[in-house]
């Protein structure tokens, strides 16, 4: 649950002041180890084409305005997989220190005129273009409701990717170790907004060699 043992704020979140134009930026964090994997998992094929390339792929085919990558681990190797792309590519020195470090270096990339960031991880091959555009258009209804995260889930179980307001960025900086944003959702329950989603394609994931050959059978 994103409430368990976290008291809920009384006073809602502001949303960003670029509200009404809704520039959406997507950080893909690509700079990890992949240690339950054994090796990096977003060089791993999937339907003839690398994890990183599909997230990024499916990224620029979606409404999204601007994709931000962030690089570490395997920088180079990451980086001409998706050579020839519109993205912005962010070097992240911090990598072994968690999730959480390439969250905030993407962060700390994006335009001040951003409202809007989702966090979109890079091994959930299964997401379509529209599946992300849904979560867009949820996000735009989750506003007119004042509530400024949305949360994807299937049949109870939470998913990815997020999308938050920009006026979370600061919080979301301040976010030490393995947590990624699930610490500013767990501390905002009362502005998530939850789109329970018509597939699994939100909690598929390739943390290990077993997820991923389960993808791929």
């Amino acid at each position: 649950m994103l409430d368990d043992a976290i008291p809920k704020q009384d006073a809602a979140m502001p949303l960003s002041e670029n509200a009404d134009t809704f520039p959406l930026v997507a950080i893909v964090p690509a700079a990890g180890m992949s240690v339950r994997m054994g090796q990096n998992k977003l060089l791993l094929t999937f339907k003839g084409k690398p994890l990183i390339a599909h997230a990024v792929d499916t990224l620029l085919a979606s409404a999204v305005d601007e994709v931000v990558v962030v690089l570490g681990h395997d920088a180079d190797k990451v980086r001409e997989k998706l050579r020839g792309k519109k993205v912005k590519f962010v070097e992240n020195p911090d990598y072994r220190e968690g999730l959480s470090t390439s969250v905030r270096a993407g962060i700390a990339a994006v335009s001040a005129h951003a409202s809007a960031i989702m966090i979109h991880l890079a091994d959930q091959p299964l997401l379509a273009p529209e599946e992300i555009n849904s979560l867009i258009r949820a996000f735009a209804e989750a506003r007119k409701l004042n509530k400024s995260i949305v949360v994807p889930f299937f049949r109870g179980r939470r998913g990815n990717p997020v999308i938050l307001d920009s006026a979370y960025n600061e919080a979301i900086l301040d976010v030490a170790g393995e947590t990624g944003c699930r610490r500013v959702i767990r501390r905002n329950p009362d502005q998530v907004f939850v789109v329970e989603m018509e597939n699994d394609h939100a909690v598929r994931d390739a943390d290990t060699m077993e997820d991923y050959e389960r993808l791929v059978s």
